[in-house]
């Protein structure tokens, strides 16, 4: 299979073109500059690939399926990350995303597989489980613009141009390269500053990424016009910590637990019941090891 995938050279977009290279799939990765040395394990294909609605559209010639991963926002941040712009927020995820879609279909692209967010669902009542059945409400303009790109491509699906979201939680794992998701917390807690703890929900990257290889290869009927929460953990700070400190016998205190049961799950029935298998604890204390090394190698 031939996969264009926007955003290539993004967190979420390398753990994705190296699941798919790995898998022994084509990538053609979507990006910005096409001179810019590319941070792959293995070969890729490059197209011009922008969000802005004078950009020239990439080249979809052969490619059977697109991911959209690609998202404009600050630097570090998803909510809040319109930053002093909401209006240029909206039109490159919106309407630059509607134009990929459309231009995508054109193409004759077979499938198409948008990476949508947790923060659709907006806040719900404490302790509820975020299925998919639940009816969206964001409050933040991140999660605004993720469902109002969701919508505009369920309105685009049709049986040549099957459509998927995937609403995935916090992502986390070490790529070359690039600081780890809970560095700055990993640093701080080894240096002895306090600090707070705080309940999210995560995936490891490549777990996400499996998720949408099996979307774009699962059966059309069982896929297409429907979203599906990508999840694994419910975790903290402090069980990130804990971690760290079994991998570096750190001894200094760690942070007071928040009580987990009044953040919500989120229900991954409907990507379990494609034969996804993520990794879970096993993986993510892997992943915290993985960590401890490449700090404590920096010092």
């Amino acid at each position: 299979m031939r996969v264009l995938v926007s955003g290539a050279t993004g967190i979420v977009g390398r753990f994705v073109v190296e699941h798919l290279l790995a898998q022994g799939h084509e990538v053609v990765a979507g990006v910005r500059d096409v001179t810019a040395a590319l941070p792959f394990s293995r070969p890729a294909e490059t197209t011009v690939l922008s969000l802005d609605a004078d950009a020239p559209l990439p080249a979809f010639d052969g490619c059977d399926a697109f991911v959209h991963a690609a998202f404009q926002h600050v630097p570090g941040r998803y909510r809040g990350g319109e930053g002093e712009d909401p209006d240029g927020f909206r039109r490159a995820n919106v309407d630059g995303s509607v134009r990929l879609f459309k231009a995508a279909k054109r193409a004759g692209i077979q499938r198409c597989i948008f990476l949508s967010s947790r923060a659709v669902y907006g806040r719900q009542p404490v302790g509820v489980l975020l299925s998919e059945d639940l009816a969206p409400a964001p409050e933040s303009l991140y999660g605004i613009v993720k469902w109002d790109a969701e919508q505009a491509l369920a309105t685009l699906h049709s049986d040549n141009f099957v459509t998927a979201s995937i609403r995935s939680t916090g992502v986390y794992g070490l790529l070359p390269g690039l600081p780890h998701k809970w560095e700055t917390l990993a640093r701080d807690h080894l240096a002895g500053w306090p600090v707070e703890d705080r309940v999210g929900t995560e995936v490891h990257g490549d777990d996400l990424a499996a998720a949408v290889l099996l979307l774009l290869t699962a059966d059309a009927a069982l896929v297409g016009n429907r979203a599906f929460n990508a999840s694994d953990l419910l975790t903290s700070r402090h069980d990130v910590l804990s971690e760290l400190q079994q991998a570096t016998a750190c001894i200094h205190p760690l942070p007071e637990p928040i009580d987990k049961s009044l953040f919500s799950r989120m229900d991954t029935t409907r990507l379990l019941s494609l034969g996804w298998h993520p990794g879970g604890n096993a993986r993510f204390r892997a992943d915290i090891a993985a960590l401890a090394e490449r700090l404590t190698s920096d010092l």
